[in-house]
Order: C-alpha cells, then structure tokens, then sequence
C-alpha cells in the first residue's frame, strides 16, 4: 500500500460523502501533492545523490514521530526480528528501551541476558551506542544497533544517577532465548517468575505450577507468589489467558474502546481449566507494564490477589501489528484498555495494595522511566481522572515475620510476599520443614 492510499483509505469512491468529509479528503490530496513536490525538489536538485526509498522510509518516520510513543514504523529487518521476538529467541543484547524527553532510557533489564549481568538498571540513560549519539535517535534505529549475531560486541555509554561522569559498557550479544516462566517451591508456596508475555507464556505457566505441586509431593500450593516485576508486556490474548488461569468464569477481564467506539471490545473469563482459590500475591514495580498490568488489574478488581510492591509503569493503550507488502510492519495504537471496573490506567498505573519498597533504604521506584515520562503519551482521560478517587495502600500487617525458608533471602519484596502467605498457610506440622526447590 502506497502511502497515498494508506493516508486516504476510507469509504468506496462511489459512497456519497458529508460535504465535511469531502472537505477534508481534498486538504488530504493537496497535502500529498506538497509532498510529492517536496520529494521531487529533493530527488533532483539535493546536493548529493539521494535514495527514494531511504527518504520515503524517513517521511513515514517522521509522520508517526507525531503520534505516541508506542506507534512506530519498523523497517523489513527490525519487523522481521519484532516477530521472532514474540517467539523468545533473538540475538541481543536483552534491554528493553524508551524515550524520556529527549534521553533514551533503559525500562528494564530482562533477567539471565547480557544485560541484566553486565549490571544494566532501569533508570540508566543510554547516551550513545557503538559511540553514535542517542541525541535524537530513532527508537528503532537504537533497537537495530543494539540486535545482530550473538558474539558482536555493542559499546554502551551510561549514564546513572549517583556517576560522576558516563561510563562505556562493552557486552557481547547473545543468542537469548527468554524462558518466560520460571518458579521455586518456598516450604509449600510457590514462587513463579513471568518474564515477558510471548507465545505459549500461559501454558508455560501451568506446567510450572503443575511442576511445583509435584515437587510439593502432589499436594495442593498452600500459596502463589506470581511475579510480574520488571515484565514489560507482550501479547494481550496470554495476559487475558493468564488472568483466566485464576478467575472463575464468565468474569470481566480487559475490555478496549477505540476512537468513536471503534476497536470496542471485552475479554471475559471462561470456566475451565481454573486453578484452585489458594492465596494469591501479585508482585509489580515500575518495570510491570501492559500484559502485566492487565493482570494485575484484573485480579486486583476481583480480589482474587493481593497486589504488592510499587507504582506499576501505566501503559494504557493497545497496538495492532499490520504487515506492509515490502515486508515492514507499523505497529499502530488503536485503543485504550480497562480494567473489570472500568479504570484507565494510562499514566497512572495500578496501584499496588500494599507497598513494599525494592530494598532497605525504602526506595519504591519513584525515579524510574514509567509512561508518563515518555515523550508524546497519552493523557490520563479528563472523565477518569476526576471522578476515580486515588487509591491508597494498606499498611502491612503487623504481625509479619521471617521464618526459616525466607530468613536468609536477600529479595526483600519477595520476602515480605512469602511471609505474608506463610501467616495464611496451614501450620508448620502440616508441612514439609524448610524445603526450597527450583529457580
């Protein structure tokens, strides 16, 4: 589709229009007809030899540079690897990246990549790669120098709050294939990790539970600790199966509303393959986003799980992935998503039940990139904002206490989560003593 055509589609040619529509309809033909002379000038009297493609490619790019941060154009190399991504296995690098303003900031590490053990945190401002200035960089542009062959090296320059000055990272890329599910078994409560909502995520999650009764000796969990943190998202049709998981059926779980009620729809649960009502705690920080926070939503509407840790990213919006006949793709946002009651989280972010600060010092993420930092988001909606009143964390109970299995963990936010479901559990005698498998 040509991008005339892709700026014009709309009713058949023969459909009697609105003298408004017509209107605006030739503004449009006028508008392209600048372009074309735009590009003709530059393709015949440009200083130096120009390609078309090359600057026809830049004028989509600059189009959707007027839009949201999250509505892009990927060129055929970097669509081709977005689609490989949902898969779970790409060369890289395992940082997921946004604008701030003007900076390029990383939202967070993926865990067990070069990234994430080259010491890389969410809130470090990317100032150059390969020492090519972020200044101004297209955020798919930084994505493609960041992705290639494991084994080729990339030169970050970092900058973080608390350095004196940038400093240069140099990792080698990997071959990285993200196990999106991953769990321990802490004395009877289970522990899984969600690192990404990708393809077949939901199902990875129940083999690990599956996994985790088997190693608790067949018996049923006495508990779920379900760990969203730094998950940035993915597929919405997993997050809607993974909330399922946990909720009975024919229950509100996501619905979307375009512009105009287009793009309108609701996700509900269905009555089967519903895990038991055990206790449940939903963990999230700045770096749950999207999928993440429609679970969170969902199953903190319905009260099927308490949800602790801190103030989650706020990315209301949903994209569509349209593939272009050269082979490039636009991913497109089309609408915003609410949870079961009705909240807009866009900028705003779920709100966690009870707060749990990320380590001793009381730090709850208040620095970190979220969606309302991001150059061009969108706004919290007028009717929303006022008439939802701000919720409020509980304060822990005060009875919470270390017991053998979480004494010695050093993941504080985790460990006020077992000790939590620990004090709902059925007493030690009924339980194997001490025992942690798995991870």
């Amino acid at each position: 589709m040509g991008l005339a055509a892709l700026l014009l589609w709309g009713a058949p040619a023969f459909a009697q229009k609105p003298a408004d529509a017509a209107g605006r309809e030739e503004s449009a033909y006028r508008q392209l007809e600048l372009f074309a002379r735009v590009l003709s000038y530059v393709e015949n009297n440009y200083v130096e030899p120009v390609d078309r493609k090359t600057l026809i490619q830049g004028a989509i790019q600059g189009m959707l540079d007027t839009l949201d941060p999250h509505t892009l154009y990927m060129p055929p190399e970097l669509f081709r690897e977005m689609k490989i991504d949902t898969s779970g296995e790409f060369g890289g690098l395992g940082i997921e990246v946004a604008r701030k303003g003007d900076r390029l900031v990383v939202v967070a590490p993926i865990d067990d990549t070069p990234a994430a053990r080259a010491g890389i945190k969410a809130g470090d401002e990317l100032l150059a790669i390969d020492g090519e200035s972020t200044q101004g960089m297209d955020l798919g542009r930084a994505l493609q120098k960041m992705r290639g062959p494991a084994g080729g090296r990339v030169l970050l320059t970092l900058m973080r709050a608390g350095f004196n000055a940038p400093r240069e990272l140099a990792i080698l890329r990997d071959h990285i294939r993200i196990v999106s599910v991953e769990g321990a078994l802490y004395d009877g409560i289970g522990h899984v990790k969600v690192k990404n909502f990708q393809d077949r995520t939901d199902l990875s999650l129940k083999k690990e539970l599956d996994r985790l009764r088997a190693l608790n000796g067949g018996k049923e969990l006495d508990g779920l600790v379900l760990d969203l943190r730094n998950n940035p998202g993915g597929l919405l049709d997993q997050a809607v199966a993974m909330s399922d998981r946990f909720l009975p059926g024919n229950l509100p779980i996501v619905s979307t509303r375009g512009r105009d009620g287009r793009n309108a729809s609701e996700e509900k649960s269905r009555d089967r393959d519903t895990e038991k009502d055990y206790p449940l705690v939903v963990l999230v920080n700045a770096g749950s986003a999207s999928a993440s926070e429609i679970v969170a939503g969902a199953l903190q509407d319905h009260g099927r799980a308490v949800i602790m840790g801190t103030q989650t990213f706020g990315k209301g919006s949903v994209q569509t992935i349209i593939e272009l006949e050269d082979g490039s793709g636009l991913k497109l946002t089309i609408a915003r998503y609410y949870t079961p009651k009705g909240r807009s989280i866009q900028e705003k972010g779920i709100t966690p039940d009870f707060l749990v600060p990320e380590d001793s010092t009381g730090k709850t993420g208040s620095d970190a990139p979220r969606e309302k930092d991001l150059r061009r988001h969108f706004k919290a909606e007028p009717s929303q904002a006022t008439s939802e009143v701000a919720a409020q964390p509980r304060t822990l109970p005060a009875n919470l206490k270390d017991w053998a299995v979480t004494a010695k963990l050093a993941d504080p936010q985790l460990k006020v989560a077992l000790n939590y479901l620990h004090g709902l559990a059925p007493g030690p005698a009924s339980r194997a003593t001490g025992s942690t498998a798995g991870r």
